[in-house]
C-alpha cells in the first residue's frame, strides 16, 4: 500500500484475478466535518434534532457527557 494513494490489493475484486487495484474507500471520502457541542446546545442542556423525519434529543449531562435518544 502506498501512503501518497492508498490502494487495497485483494485478488478477489479483481476479474479473474487480475487487473488494477481497488482504492479504499476510507482514502477517498474526504474527513467528517469536526461540529463543537456549544455550538448545537447554544447554552442550553437539551437541543431537538429532527434526521430523516425522526426526532432525537441531545442531552448534556452534569459530568460532560453527551446523551443522543430518539
Amino acid at each position: 500500500m502506498n501512503i501518497a494513494n492508498p490502494t487495497l490489493d485483494l485478488p478477489s475484486l479483481r476479474s479473474g484475478g487480475h487487473g488494477p487495484a481497488v482504492p479504499c474507500a476510507a482514502a477517498a471520502a474526504p474527513p467528517a466535518p469536526q461540529v463543537h457541542s456549544a455550538a448545537l446546545l447554544q447554552g442550553r442542556n437539551v437541543v431537538h434534532i429532527e434526521h430523516n423525519g425522526a426526532l432525537y434529543q441531545l442531552r448534556s449531562t452534569r459530568l460532560g457527557k453527551l446523551i443522543l435518544t430518539k
